[in-house]
């Protein structure tokens, strides 16, 4: 099977997660679907991280060699938005070593403050700097003062996950 013909074949949870699914069946095949991820086809792209999100889900161990991939897709300048979703809503669930902490609250925090960020990738950037937040706590304060001044003009999915946030206590 071509990985990246059956994932541009059709669009359904069905066929996410059956692609998913022989995916992870081996190194090889994953490391193809990783290779449709990291695509500059953004249709390919798109797709392709929504399988790699639900092979997340039931194969964690499969995406620790992807995890700079995964960072880096963060990172580039006009991702699509569905790419960068899938990957924050897959680094939230894993454990990401510490060489990342520091270029994913800077991203993180570049998403929550730009406007025109998605707002998915929006609330995913608040959980992800809400679990980094256990190892640094001093970014804190200044989430928290980020979230006040734009709670009022957002959406009910970043006011949701910010709340959890502003509930933390700052030490």
């Amino acid at each position: 099977m071509n990985i990246a013909e059956v994932i541009l074949e059709k669009y359904s949870t069905d066929h996410a997660v059956a692609i998913a699914t022989y995916a992870a069946s081996s190194k090889s095949r994953f490391k193809e679907l990783m290779d449709c991820f990291a695509s500059d086809d953004a249709r390919l792209s798109q797709r392709a991280s929504w399988c790699v999100n639900w092979a997340a889900k039931k194969y964690p161990q499969m995406l620790e060699p992807y995890i700079d991939l995964l960072v880096a897709r963060l990172q580039m300048p006009n991702a699509n938005d569905s790419v960068q979703r899938n990957a924050l809503k897959i680094l939230n669930d894993i454990t990401i070593p510490e060489k990342h902490h520091g270029s994913l609250m800077n991203t993180c925090f570049t998403f929550i403050e730009e406007p025109k960020t998605a707002t998915a990738v929006k609330a995913f950037s608040l959980h992800m700097l809400r679990k980094l937040s256990k190892f640094y706590p001093e970014i804190l304060p200044e989430l928290q003062l980020i979230i006040e001044d734009r709670i009022d003009n957002e959406t009910p999915a970043f006011k949701s996950a910010a709340k959890q946030i502003l509930k933390l206590k700052v030490k």
